[in-house]
């Protein structure tokens, strides 16, 4: 009987193949016969996944944002812990804001590697709008999540200054645009990672009213 091919894994292969390419040397130029030849397999193999590379970049993004999202909600629940009663701890909204927003951060080699796919899918992104519809998505859904975290915080008396419903989401977003930069310059060697995180957290700190 023919071997049955794990499609989804395949793909994945081929991503995993563009990662590695992203980590030494970057994504300008290169071609999907590059990209093949990482993977160890032919053009037209990968071709019958990705017909092109913009609909291969745009799927190691989803799978770089996929795994990126599971990292960070295993380090929240880390963070929670167990209650008395065996059951999974609710973990505090600052908390958890905290941990998305490190999460962002290109601090060891996969999320480097995430960073750098998200340069490139970025420098092609600016000039396709299909793929500008993924950021228009999910940059505004981060922030509505970022917002009510911050509305969680406001209510129990945790922020310094009294928000109005549309100060959140514009605090969401300006938390959302420090990470960003922050990134890039981790990516520059502006900031090493223990420095971008201190400025992050001196950026939270101002926020709370016990200041921490």
């Amino acid at each position: 009987m023919p071997k049955k091919v794990d499609h989804e894994a395949r793909r994945q292969e081929i991503a995993d193949a563009l990662w590695r390419i992203a980590v030494a040397r970057g994504l300008d130029g290169v071609s999907l016969r590059d990209v093949a030849a990482e993977a160890d397999i032919s053009l037209g193999r990968l071709q019958h996944y990705f017909r092109t590379k913009d609909e291969m970049l745009l799927f190691a993004m989803r799978s770089v944002s996929a795994r990126a999202d599971k990292r960070i909600r295993e380090r929240i629940a880390a963070i929670a812990g167990v209650g008395a009663e065996g059951v999974a701890a609710v973990p505090p909204p600052r908390a958890v804001l905290r941990e998305v927003l490190a999460g962002m951060l290109p601090l060891d080699e996969r999320s480097t590697v995430g960073a750098l796919v998200g340069v490139a899918y970025f420098t092609r992104a600016v000039h396709d709008e299909r793929l500008q519809e993924e950021a228009r998505q999910g940059i505004p859904a981060l922030a509505a999540f970022l917002a009510d975290l911050l509305r969680q915080v406001h209510d129990g008396g945790g922020l310094r200054a009294p928000y109005a419903e549309g100060d959140l989401r514009d605090e969401a977003m300006r938390l959302i645009s420090l990470a960003d930069g922050l990134s890039t310059y981790i990516l520059l060697g502006v900031h090493s990672g223990e420095e971008a995180l201190r400025l992050l957290d001196a950026q939270l700190e101002r926020m709370w009213t016990d200041g921490r």
